[in-house]
């Protein structure tokens, strides 16, 4: 099915798109929400994620899985994201530092959680989302594409680029920074 997509998409196929965007909008949006945790900004990356499919079809030679590309894309957009969203919050802070009276928090922080977590667990997802906040890019990575995806091993080395060994090893660090962090609920949420 994905091959009939890709042909469709690279001849500009518009049913093609829309047989994509039914195919993957929820992978995209599930594992967008996984690193933003605000289901606005994770609507806006699944859009944009879909943008970058549409303008770099061409590129995508079928070395991978599709399905890698796309998550692939969703990865890089979600971390660039990130890295914007801190530097806006460091511009707000040292906004609100030298104009103290205005008393306005220029980026709100959202509580939102991961709407694949069961309505008891909320509490424990919250702390477990903002423990993943403080993992390195790539261990964070691992981890999501792991344990949130449930994607195996070898196809989180085709998304990440890297090794087994190298994927199992930020996956071990993420666990054990995890662990740290949580300490006492750790048990119950892993």
């Amino acid at each position: 099915m994905d091959e009939k997509l890709i042909i469709g998409l690279k001849e500009g196929d518009t049913s093609s798109f829309k047989g994509l965007y039914d195919s993957y909008k929820d992978k995209v949006y599930n594992l967008a929400v996984s690193y933003t945790q605000n289901p606005q900004d994770a609507e806006e990356l699944t859009q944009d994620v879909f943008v970058e499919i549409f303008k770099s079809i061409d590129s995508f030679k079928g070395d991978s899985n599709f399905s890698t590309w796309v998550y692939r894309i969703t990865v890089n957009k979600s971390l660039d994201f990130i890295r914007y969203s801190k530097r806006k919050k460091r511009f707000g802070f040292i906004t609100n530092l030298f104009n103290p009276e205005t008393g306005e928090q220029v980026v709100e922080r959202s509580d939102f959680i991961h709407p694949g977590i069961e309505a008891e667990n909320r509490e424990l997802s919250k702390y477990l989302f903002m423990a993943m906040e403080k993992l390195p890019e790539s261990q964070k990575t691992a981890f999501i594409l792991s344990k949130v995806e449930g994607l195996s091993n070898p196809e989180i080395c085709e998304i990440m680029n890297l090794s087994i060994s190298s994927v199992e090893s930020l996956q071990f660090r993420a666990k054990q920074s995890l662990r740290k962090h949580l300490s006492g609920i750790y048990d119950r949420l892993l």
